[in-house]
C-alpha cells in the first residue's frame, strides 16, 4: 500500500466483492446501548475511505424513491426538485379510488416534512403546503367525502400555506397569495364549513407586512 493508506472498506478483501451496508457497520463497539445510534453510525462512518463513503450513499441512493428525492434536493439537482414530492402528495392526498388507492393525510404531511430536511427552503415549503391544498379541494370536488379528519387535516394545512406564504418577502409572495386566494373561492362549496374557515384564516393575516425577516 502507497502511503500507509488503509485498504478500502468497500472492497476490504480481493475476490469477495463489496460489502452490505449491514456489514461495513457492524465492526463497531456498542456495549452499553441495546439498538445503535447516530453516535455509532458517525463513528463507523470515520473508517470509510472516499471509495466507502461513495459507495454507501450509492447503496442509500437505490433503496428507495425517497432517499433519491433527497438527495436531489439536497445537492440541487434536476429542473424540478418538488417533482417527486407533489407525486407523493398528490397520491396520498388525491388517490385514484378506481384503483383502490388508500387516502393517506399522514404521507401527504410526510412529504412535506421530507422536504424541509432535505432543503426546506420558505418557498419550497409555500408550494407544496399549497399544492396539498389544490390537490386535496380537487379531490373533493371531484367525489363524496364524509371524513372529518380529512377536512380538518386541509384546514390546518391551508393555516400552514398562509404562514409559509407569510414568511416570504412580499416579492415572492405575490404568486403564493394569488393561489391562496383562489382555494378560498373554491373551499366554499366542499362544506363543512372549510369555507368559513378558509375565510377566517385569510383574514387573519396580513400580506401587506414584512415579516420574512
Amino acid at each position: 500500500m502507497c502511503g500507509g493508506e488503509e485498504p478500502s472498506l468497500l472492497f476490504p478483501r480481493p475476490g469477495r466483492g463489496p460489502l452490505s451496508i449491514a456489514e461495513r457497520l457492524v465492526d463497531v463497539p456498542n456495549e452499553k446501548r441495546a439498538s445503535p445510534t447516530w453516535i455509532d453510525v458517525r463513528a463507523a462512518l470515520l473508517r470509510f475511505n472516499r471509495a466507502g463513503l461513495q459507495g454507501l450513499v450509492h447503496d442509500l441512493y437505490a433503496t428507495s424513491k425517497d432517499n433519491q428525492a433527497f438527495l436531489h434536493a439536497r445537492l440541487g439537482l434536476g429542473a424540478d426538485r418538488l417533482k417527486a414530492y407533489k407525486a407523493n402528495i398528490s397520491r396520498s392526498i388525491c388517490p385514484d379510488l378506481i384503483r383502490n388507492q388508500p387516502i393517506s393525510i399522514s404521507g401527504a404531511k410526510k412529504a412535506i416534512a421530507d422536504y424541509k430536511k432535505a432543503i426546506g427552503r420558505p418557498e419550497g415549503l409555500a408550494e407544496l403546503s399549497i399544492f396539498y391544498c389544490e390537490e386535496a379541494l380537487s379531490f373533493l370536488e371531484s367525489c363524496s367525502m364524509e371524513d372529518e379528519t380529512y377536512f380538518v387535516a386541509l384546514i390546518r394545512m391551508y393555516d400552514r400555506s398562509l404562514q409559509f406564504a407569510l414568511n416570504l418577502t412580499p416579492a415572492e409572495r405575490g404568486s403564493f397569495v394569488d393561489r391562496l386566494d383562489k382555494l378560498r373561492a373554491r373551499a366554499k362549496h366542499v362544506g363543512w364549513g372549510v369555507g368559513d374557515e378558509f375565510n377566517s384564516l385569510w383574514h387573519s393575516v396580513d400580506f401587506d407586512s414584512d415579516q420574512s425577516d
